[in-house]
């Protein structure tokens, strides 16, 4: 199994950095990508992959200045992946960085983590 790593590019695309030997997966910068299916369906199968053959312990960081709706479902999609491997005796933890001034997004991150039913730690910047 080999790292995931995407430069962010267009102003649209975040930078991904899912890392197999450490199990850190950071997502940073603006996410708005074009095609947001086949985009995070790289992330998801990553993630899959990892629970899979690997079994090691998960930190995903999120560092977004700028999300879309439809990246705003597909993160949600990944907090059901990483609920279910928590749910399953796997060890998961979830940062998710915001600038401390945009309510909507703090609002968004409680609302994910409420209806994902799993714990976040938000980090203001």
């Amino acid at each position: 199994m080999k790292n995931l790593n995407i430069e962010s590019y267009s102003g649209s695309v975040p930078k991904v950095q899912f890392d197999v030997n450490t199990g850190i997966c950071e997502i940073s910068g603006e996410s708005c990508p074009e095609d947001v299916h086949i985009f995070y369906d790289e992330l998801n199968d990553w993630l899959y992959d990892y629970i899979e053959n690997i079994k090691g312990h998960i930190s995903l960081i999120i560092n977004l200045k700028y999300f879309n709706t439809s990246s705003s479902r597909a993160i949600f999609r990944i907090l059901l992946i990483l609920k279910k491997y928590q749910d399953d005796g796997g060890e998961v933890d979830i940062t998710w960085h915001y600038d401390e001034d945009d309510i909507d997004t703090l609002d968004e991150i409680t609302d994910q983590s409420t209806e994902a039913e799993i714990s976040i730690l938000k980090v203001p910047y």
